[in-house]
């Protein structure tokens, strides 16, 4: 800028904790992704070595995201997506699955991370009929993101809330389940819920949990799926139900193997 102010983006990288491993930038590096630093490689490695599944889980989950995105747009005809915790850009992003289907589909991605918000450019990226738009903001207040989002989302037409493995950020469960109702309280008839988080059903992964949390990262809360299973109470769950996510409506001729990572989708009538 001309006056001498700092740029939002120069104001992200500012506030980038590079002493401390990030979610947000470990999973980019188990999908492959390059943005992250080594302390992130570091807590990945370690985390790794002692649930070596944890690779497998990330990149189901990215598979998941692009199959439930595509049902919801190509068979239940949805054009609004708000993507809560979206992390940092991989590969067929939301805006990039729902648009391949519909162009003009809007999309409202919501995260408060400076190096997402850093990378909040590529993201802000869409076809000429639809809109993809970045709005920083803290899931612990559901309230402000809804705000933020109706400037874009059209609240009296169905949306697809997409809280994809980010519930587990939430210590507090009832916090948690909290947040989910007041979110999906504004959604309009005929939109839909849209879900992952990773499990407590694996001792390896609980134990390499507990060694992240002890690294001063955000702590993630593995929960059990019955424990998740309250985030959809109120609507109608779509068969077939809460399942590790390469069970979840797999393509036809694939043998899905199970892994600890658990979402599904539900329909609010």
């Amino acid at each position: 800028m001309t006056d001498g102010r700092p740029t939002p983006d120069q104001e992200a990288l500012s506030k980038i904790d590079t002493t401390v491993p990030h979610s947000a930038r470990i999973w980019n590096y188990w999908m492959g992704g390059k943005d992250n630093y080594e302390v992130d490689r570091i807590a990945g490695d370690a985390y790794h070595e002692i649930a070596p599944n944890i690779e497998t889980m990330a990149k189901a989950s990215r598979v998941y995201l692009i199959r439930t995105v595509t049902f919801v747009a190509r068979e239940r005809g949805i054009r609004q997506f708000l993507d809560i915790g979206t992390g940092l850009p991989t590969y067929d992003n939301t805006h990039q699955v729902a648009q391949k289907v519909a162009p003009e589909s809007r999309i409202v991605y919501v995260d408060n991370d400076p190096l997402v918000l850093r990378h909040a450019q590529a993201l802000l990226t869409s076809t000429a009929e639809g809109v993809t738009d970045y709005v920083d903001a803290d899931l612990h207040d559901p309230e402000n993101i809804l705000e933020a989002a109706g400037k874009i989302l059209d609240f009296d037409k169905p949306v697809a809330l997409m809280l994809m493995g980010i519930l587990g950020h939430i210590q507090d469960y009832e916090e948690a389940k909290s947040i989910v109702s007041r979110l999906q309280a504004a959604l309009p008839p005929g939109s839909y819920f849209v879900h992952y988080d990773s499990t407590d059903t694996d001792e390896e992964l609980k134990r390499a949990q507990d060694g992240y949390d002890d690294t001063g990262a955000v702590p993630y809360v593995l929960r059990s799926p019955a424990q998740l299973a309250a985030y959809y109470e109120g609507l109608e769950l779509l068969e077939p139900g809460i399942v590790s996510c390469p069970l979840w409506r797999p393509e036809p001729g694939t043998s899905p193997v199970p892994t600890d990572v658990y979402g599904g989708v539900a329909y609010k009538r």
